[in-house]
């Protein structure tokens, strides 16, 4: 239920917080005392759509917050935690809406969506007038209220699971059957391809791989030649090393004749003579580890170019070879197997559509059972609200092919006004007056089914009187048993039969006026109920009339 409304500088209201309390609520002042913009205020922070005009003048952004107090499994708790926000404590609702048209909203204190909030809003409170046609003209509505009416609402939600079971066994099967024809036209392209990939067979990385080999071998070969002439010069035909040592050897046999002229040659020499036999080994060393066979640089290249012209041919990464050559196989496998597969799954699609058309055809019974008894429960209101002449229809029409995931049932709210006439939908038919005590008759038959638990409804009562306002009254009263009701209204009747009394009232100069809510005691309500019933003019037989409607439903409060 609602449990408080804060509002901040919103149209005539610039500082507001009101307290609800369970049971029947009334809301009632003189006409411009700025009941609508109550109304108003408590739908922007539902998701109604914002305006700047909205903002109260001479402020920048005006604000709304509606707290919540419902049961922990309620529907609009799951929206929010299916969203992925936090759900403790209270449901808070909070619109902010700016002076330049832009608004923002928080559920629970966390920025959210206007779509979201509107979600949410939905699950929690329900706004009826002389004007409303939500719940009276979307036929979807009536097929939830009928279905929440019969207790339906499992069996309808396992003919939804049903229907999409079916629905995506189809789309499998039609994907299936558009794969498999696909595959048959080009059944031998794939062949070939795949023929043509699998003598190939393409490993991943092979590319990088065969690239760097190839390389290798390149550099390999270029530095080879050089390498071979240093070893021609150093040990070829032509080497100067034998002749070098022969010349060390003779200058080591004349050393004796003159003592210390050679020794320095001597030295150098065979120094020289021992890093050109050490460079001769590091040249052989190097000629060995660039040694690689040619066939195998023709080889690696043949394969590269083959995985690059297979590539450019399919239009992919080398790399991805492989993935193509699996993929059409798998197609060509699917062709294979695709007849097999396709009557598996047409005959998996026949049984899942079978079992929904059982719980289709079970639960078109049923509402048909519920549509009688929800028609006899509305026409047993209607008498006391001044319709006796008027008939309520629930009418059904079924179709096996079509298929729905709210099964195979066209439901719609109709009503006859007067007897010989052709019933027809409500919104149509039915004036404003009648239209809101149909609708009244309706939610009282639901009682507390397919209801959110806080209903709102703004000026039912408008142009009745009397035993029609006190037969609105009453059934005010009686939805109030269960959930909480709040009620903008004219009509003392209803106004006496409350649980709670809030005055709405505008008070200020001529330069600046403001709206307030109060709640009335006993004393305030009588004075209250009298002007609603003299006007402007409060004579002490409107406050004695007062006094006795209160005293009437002294059980009330």
């Amino acid at each position: 239920m609602l449990v408080n409304l804060s509002i901040r500088d919103i149209v005539l209201i610039e500082r507001l917080d009101i307290d609800f309390a369970p049971g029947l609520s009334v809301l009632t002042g003189e006409t411009g005392a700025g009941k609508s913009i109550l109304l108003d205020s408590l739908s922007l922070a539902l998701g109604a759509r914002g305006d700047a005009s909205l903002v109260r003048h001479g402020a920048t952004q005006g604000a709304v917050t509606a707290v919540f107090d419902v049961p922990v499994n309620h529907p609009a708790r799951d929206i929010i935690r299916d969203n992925g926000l936090e759900d403790e404590g209270d449901i808070i609702l909070r619109r902010v809406q700016s002076g330049d048209g832009r608004s923002r909203v928080f559920v629970n204190d966390q920025p959210a969506s206007v779509t979201l909030l509107r979600e949410i809003g939905r699950a929690l409170v329900e706004i009826h007038g002389q004007h409303d046609d939500r719940a009276l003209v979307d036929g979807d509505a009536h097929r939830d209220l009928l279905d929440a009416f019969g207790g339906h609402l499992g069996a309808a939600r396992n003919v939804g699971k049903l229907w999409r079971m079916w629905r995506e066994k189809e789309q499998a099967l039609s994907r299936l059957r558009a794969k498999v024809e696909a595959a048959a036209r080009e059944a031998d392209y794939l062949r070939s391809c795949v023929d043509e990939l699998s003598k190939i067979d393409p490993q991943p990385g092979e590319e990088t791989d065969l690239a760097e080999r190839r390389a290798a071998m390149m550099r390999a070969e270029k530095i080879a030649t050089d390498i071979s002439d240093a070893q021609d010069v150093l040990s070829g035909q032509n080497a100067g090393v034998p002749q070098l040592a022969s010349l060390l050897r003779r200058l080591q046999r004349k050393a004796a004749d003159a003592p210390g002229l050679l020794d320095d040659i001597i030295k150098f020499l065979d120094e020289a003579l021992i890093s050109l036999d050490s460079a001769q080994v590091a040249v052989d060393e190097a000629l060995r580890a660039t040694e690689f066979d040619p066939r195998a640089l023709e080889q690696a290249e043949e394969r590269l170019f083959a995985l690059r012209a297979a590539a450019r041919k399919h239009s992919v990464q080398v790399d991805d070879l492989a993935a193509l050559r699996d993929r059409m196989a798998a197609d060509l496998a699917d062709l294979d197997a695709g007849e097999e597969r396709v009557a598996g799954l047409e005959e998996e699609s026949r049984a899942a559509r079978l079992a929904y058309d059982e719980a289709a055809a079970l639960l078109s019974e049923q509402r048909k059972a519920s549509a009688a008894a929800l028609a006899s429960s509305v026409m047993q209101e209607l008498p006391a609200l001044k319709l006796e002449r008027a008939e309520f229809l629930v009418e059904i029409s079924s179709d096996p092919e079509e298929r729905s995931e709210m099964g195979i049932d066209q439901i719609e709210f109709r009503v006859r006004t007067n007897p010989g006439t052709r019933p027809g939908p409500m919104m149509k038919v039915a004036s404003g007056g009648e239209l809101s005590r149909f609708l009244l008759a309706l939610k009282v038959a639901l009682a507390d089914r397919g209801s959110a638990p806080t209903l709102v409804f703004d000026e039912i009562d408008t142009g009745v009187g009397g035993a029609v306002a006190d037969a609105i009254g009453q059934r005010l009263a009686r939805l109030a048993g269960g959930i909480q009701v709040l009620s903008v209204t004219h009509a003392p009747q209803v106004a006496a039969r409350a649980n709670t009394h809030y005055l709405i009232s505008k008070s200020g100069s001529a330069d600046r006026v403001a709206t307030g809510v109060q709640s009335l005691a006993r004393d305030d309500r009588q004075e209250e109920i009298a002007r609603m019933l003299a006007g402007a003019t409060i004579t002490d037989e409107a406050r004695a009339a007062a006094d006795r409607l209160l005293r009437e439903n002294a059980d009330v409060f």
